[in-house]
């Protein structure tokens, strides 16, 4: 016995090495079940059965969408799953023998979520009875994080909820009469051997008594409960790599039966007899519970590669930038990480790369227009790259030996030299004829991003920040290699552009101070304060806005027109022919601009045009091209304001040549003509008043040979240079990041499917032990999603009358778009209990679904209601649909605990939830925080809040004194000074899902002081940073910044903020109605007001000011 026990642990203590290594079938086979000798997992999308022994596989479903999470009913007659037939998740079941699915779920799932959301309707079983399907919804939630388990009948019908008001994963004990489950769920967040606020732990729910046991325990995960006999199994990481555990629900005792290290045991599932089936390492592996032998399975799918063949695709949808020839002739597309030149009239569209493994980008056309320049990680690492213009020659790398992002390139006008930057602020130029580069600044607050070349090619101007984040213009000359400071430290200067004479050097700078007002208080933004400046580069050059009279003109010498002509003749323009016999313009050479750099700071100019919001910068002959985009609003879209203007020095006026929707905009290197973009369109303008006659460009052209394969190397690569690049700490957090690319790019062979792909990448940067670590999107081809016309309300079946009535109307508050409620719309007559006999005109029986008959509905809906489950009195009435009824789900909580709060405390304390720290979140509170500046207390909900970047904006608010106060002859009540200052006693609810930005906040709260913190320990997850985009659409976000107090220590990440006063809302106080935590602020709030009562004074007795006084 003894050495038997030993071989099984042997067997289980392998590396993640040794568990990857040499392999033989088939990997990455995910969400696996197994019943008596067969296993279903996924595979490439599409579901598919093995023999538990291994073996070869065979398809059970093919389908464009994906199906996921297949379950055995206990029977082993069918297997449930959730699949994207319609486009979004449902749940259906399939016979085991293979058939038609059958599809159990209409209720329009949320999403499509990122990755570490999930799955909405993900199936987790069946009940014991095999009758029903267990899983996971948002149907009910309010936010992202409210999911619940639900059961659905296995012939269909109405969803009904657990009693357990919220849950992750869950299992029914063998009686069927508990469940044992997480009440939090976060299976696919992107962070390994986590142990902040949000980690699970697993507890029985009795659900007769709805009394609850915690069974499993740590600082760190326990999910994927399964039961069998009498004890539950579960995978927890508490020994930093997940593996299977063994829990005794009557003792508690806790057993480890696996022993892996450097892998994790992922997505176990039970025959509920003996048999626990796993993924490790992208294979399957089989655990018998009574034997305790751990078998891996080699299963060989023959797939048919159906999302790895080659394709020929149109990746117009794709283009993420554009240029334009030197005469405006052609276009220069990058779309898909391929260069295409497109005519701007005629002729054909030329894939100029050919490059389905690399992703190219920047392109930009030499002025010369023989080469386009562009920026490829086609030999492994980002380097500058050239294209012969006309596509007759592969395109040939010219720097080589840099190992960091890089961003540019910009061509010097003789076409001589490149400038280009890195992620590290580094800026070099590099020489054409030779490759060799140079570094000409590094910026010590990362990536230079606004440079351009004097006319002549002899000097470069760009902006870099100083330590005070101040950007000042800076000079670099090639004859010299001088980098000089030209602006002030005290006034931002950017976006340089050179006049074509080289007597002027334009830029950008916000130099209006007069500010925006605000209505809510007696405060100021900063907006709309960008002007544009011209420096005189030289003591003689004349002046570029003279004062103006009108004087006399006199014929100018013979002489001097002939020299004139001669000059302009000298500096002409060659021709030269292109493929087709297409004519390239090459640029002249320029006279040398020379630059008197003694007092140049003071010789500035200021255009006259109305401070905006301005954010490019060209200088073209008699004119400056610029974008604006108006006032900028938080969660209020203003891409309508973006335009494009020209100010002409002559006429000193400014006209728009796009008045609105501006999206992208680049000029010809002769400064005659434009390419904008305006969302998908294209067209050519010229650089007159008006734009000419703006020609379209086509981009139908815009086609490929797309190899999956190669293309998903790319990204995975693209991926882990970015963590390498941009991760907060170049220490990677200690780990061998190279080591951890080479062990899951192993994987790649056997990727089918791109949702294989986010697997593998998402399971990749989990190792980093990181908040923020997140992939989501890419080109997944799933179907689109099927709209649902939905009424703001619950349906719920009359088993008697075999008739749907409605349950429950939300309330809404149809003032705002956000909270309309379809059904208390003016004249919609419909209440609760009526019966819902049909929808436009389909009877609505109690067998079908009522959201079926809902789907593709998005023009006004017409119910057949009546009091009654009969036609008698029924009356017809009419309703604009929803599209989601979660907003109407959030308000109708919100609300419910703005009247709890007002009936515990007799108006006396108020209360607000702040949803995130983004645009619905800075919403919610300047709706809810004004009005209630009067009341005795506040108490601030931030529990689920999703995070953001306004914390600092509540926080200022939140902080500030009551200093004195005003009064009028009106009234007898006071206002503030500062005016609209909340001078009441504050508490603050915090929860495991209260989350990044959500994290700072409650923190911060407790620094300043405003009042305890009530409730759970946050998520910690305060590394931030941003989304990036991927060459198929798919995005990573890499954590670029920390948070940290002070004295520079990190804080709250990977632990969270622990509340001054734990309180668990526990089952079954909240299936009471009851919410403890809400209960113990308010509590909290009367004690300071009894302890410390806060009030403003009242008028005081009117002063006498006679003499004798």
């Amino acid at each position: 016995m003894r050495s038997s026990v030993l071989s099984v642990v042997l067997c289980c203590a392998m590396t993640g090495a040794s568990a990857w290594a040499g392999e033989e079938g088939t990997r990455l086979l995910r969400f696996p079940d197994i019943w008596q000798d067969q296993v279903v997992f996924c595979h490439g999308g599409d579901l598919w059965l093995a023999p538990a022994a291994g073996g070869t596989a065979r398809r059970l479903t093919a389908h464009p969408g994906q199906e996921l999470f297949p379950r055995f009913s206990p029977d082993g007659r069918w297997i449930a799953f959730t699949g994207q037939y319609d486009g979004d998740e449902q749940v259906y079941v399939v016979p085991a023998a293979g058939g038609e699915p059958t599809r159990l779920t209409w209720y329009p799932a949320e999403g499509p979520l990122p990755p570490r959301w999930g799955y909405d309707n993900q199936v987790y079983g069946w009940t014991r009875d095999g009758e029903k399907v267990l899983f996971r919804s948002l149907r009910d939630a309010g936010g992202g994080t409210d999911t619940r388990l639900y059961t659905v009948a296995r012939t269909g019908g109405l969803p009904e909820p657990l009693p357990m008001p919220s849950s992750g994963a869950g299992d029914f004990s063998p009686d069927g009469g508990r469940v044992v489950y997480s009440p939090l769920f976060r299976d696919f967040r992107h962070w390994k051997r986590y142990q902040g606020g949000w980690a699970q732990d697993l507890y029985i729910f009795d659900l007769a008594s709805s009394q609850v046991k915690g069974i499993a325990h740590s600082v760190r995960t326990e999910r994927d409960p399964m039961w069998i006999g009498n004890t539950i199994y579960f995978a927890s990481d508490r020994d930093d790599y997940l593996n299977l555990y063994a829990a005794d629900p009557a003792t508690g005792a806790v057993e480890q039966l696996t022993h892996y290290d450097g892998v994790d045991v992922r997505w176990p599932s039970t025959d509920n007899v003996s048999r626990i089936v796993y993924e490790l390492g992208g294979q399957l592996h089989i655990f018998d519970v009574k034997g305790r032998s751990d078998q891996a399975i080699v299963v060989t799918v023959p797939d048919d590669g159906l999302w790895k063949r080659p394709r020929h695709v149109n990746v117009a949808d794709k283009i993420e930038d554009f240029d334009v020839a030197p005469h405006g002739e052609r276009a220069v597309f990058v779309a898909r990480g391929e260069v295409f030149s497109a005519p701007i009239a005629k002729g054909p569209t030329r894939n100029l790369t050919h490059s389905s493994g690399a992703h190219d980008r920047s392109a930009v056309w030499s002025p010369d227009g023989a080469t386009i320049a562009f920026i490829s990680d086609a030999g492994g690492e980002d380097e500058i790259w050239l294209v012969d213009q006309a596509g007759t020659a592969p395109a040939k790398r010219l720097t080589s030996g840099h190992a960091a992002r890089l961003s540019g390139p910009v061509w010097s006008p003789d076409s001589a030299r490149i400038a280009f930057s890195d992620k590290d602020g580094k800026l070099f130029v590099a020489t054409v004829a030779d490759g060799r580069d140079v570094q000409i600044a590094d910026h010590i607050w990362g990536a230079i991003f606004d440079y351009a070349w004097s006319p002549d090619g002899g000097h470069l101007a760009f902006s870099m920040g100083n330590p005070a984040q101040v950007s000042q213009l800076h000079i670099w000359s090639v004859a010299d290699g001088t980098l000089r400071t030209i602006t002030s430290e005290y006034f931002d200067a950017t976006t340089p552009a050179w006049s074509p004479d080289g007597s002027y050097l334009f830029y950008l700078s916000n130099r209006s101070y007069a500010p925006m007002i605000s209505d809510l208080e007696w405060n100021y933004a900063g907006d709309r304060r960008g002007g544009i400046f011209g420096l005189a580069l030289r003591k003689d050059v004349k002046p570029l806005l003279p004062p103006e009279s009108d004087e006399v003109k006199l014929a100018k010498d013979d002489g001097d027109e002939k020299e004139g002509k001669e000059e302009k003749k000298d500096g002409e323009d060659a021709k030269k022919k292109g493929k087709e016999g297409e004519e390239v313009t090459v640029k002249a050479a320029k006279k040398p601009v020379v630059i008197d750099f003694e007092g140049l700071a003071g010789r500035v100019v200021r255009i006259p045009v109305e401070a905006d919001n301005y954010n490019g910068l060209v200088a073209v002959e008699g004119h400056l091209l610029f974008s604006s985009s108006g006032p900028n609003f938080y969660g209020r879209p203003n891409d309508d304001t973006h335009r494009l203007r020209m100010y002409s020095l002559e006429k000193r006026e400014a006209s728009d040549l796009v008045k609105a929707g501006l999206d992208g905009w680049a000029v010809s290197a002769d400064g005659t003509k434009v390419l904008v973009q305006q969302g998908e369109k294209y067209q050519l303008l010229e650089v007159k008043k008006d734009g000419g006659e703006a020609k379209a460009v086509t981009t139908a052209g815009l086609e490929m040979d797309l190899v999956p394969s190669e293309e998903w190397a790319e990204i995975f690569d693209e991926t882990w240079r970015r963590f390498r690049d941009f991760f907060y700490v170049p220490n990677m957090h200690g780990y061998d990041w190279k080591a951890i690319g080479d062990r899951y790019r192993a994987l790649l062979p056997d990727v089918a499917h791109r949702s294989d792909l986010n697997y593998v990448l998402t399971e990749m940067v989990s190792e980093l032990n990181s908040g923020h670590t997140y992939i989501s999107g890419g080109d997944f081809q799933i179907p689109d999603r099927a709209p649902v016309g939905l009424p703001g309300a619950r349906f719920e079946l009359d088993p008697e009358a075999g008739r749907y009535r409605i349950a429950s109307i939300y309330r809404g508050q149809n003032e705002e778009p956000r909270y309309r409620s379809p059904l208390t719309e003016v004249g919609v007559d419909v209440k609760v209990g009526d019966y819902v006999l049909a929808i436009d005109g389909v009877e609505l029986e109690g067998r079908d679904n009522p959201y079926r008959l809902l789907q593709y509905k998005t023009d006004p809906v017409t119910l057949t209601v009546s009091s009654k489950p009969t036609r008698e009195g029924a009356r017809e009435v009419r309703y604009q649909p929803l599209a989601s009824e979660q907003s109407l789900h959030y308000l109708d909580w919100v609300l419910g605990n703005l009247e709890r709060v007002t009936a515990m405390t007799g108006g006396r304390v108020g209360y607000l939830h702040i949803p995130d720290m983004g645009a619905e979140g800075i919403a919610e509170f300047i709706k809810w925080y004004y009005p209630q500046l009067r009341k005795e207390g506040l108490v601030v909900d931030a529990r689920g809040n999703g995070g953001g970047n306004v914390s600092q904006w509540i926080l200022e608010r939140l902080d500030n004194k009551v200093l004195g106060t005003r009064f009028g002859r009106t009234t007898e009540l006071p206002t503030t000074y500062p005016a609209t200052v909340f001078d009441g006693h504050l508490a603050c609810l915090i929860n495991e899902t209260s989350a990044s930005d959500g994290d700072i906040f409650p923190h911060y709260f407790r620094v300043a002081g405003l009042g305890p913190l009530i409730g759970k320990r946050t998520w910690g997850g305060v590394v931030g940073g941003g989304n990036s985009p991927l060459v198929d659409g798919g995005e990573v976000f890499v954590p670029t910044n920390a948070t940290n107090d002070r004295d520079g220590n990190y804080i709250i990440e990977g632990h969270g903020v622990d509340p001054d006063i734990e309180v668990e809302n526990d089952p079954a106080s909240v299936i009471a109605g009851r919410d403890p935590q809400l209960e113990r602020a308010v509590a909290e709030i009367l004690a300071a007001i009894e302890r410390e009562p806060r009030s403003l004074p009242p008028r005081p007795p009117d002063p006498v000011k006679t003499p004798s006084h």
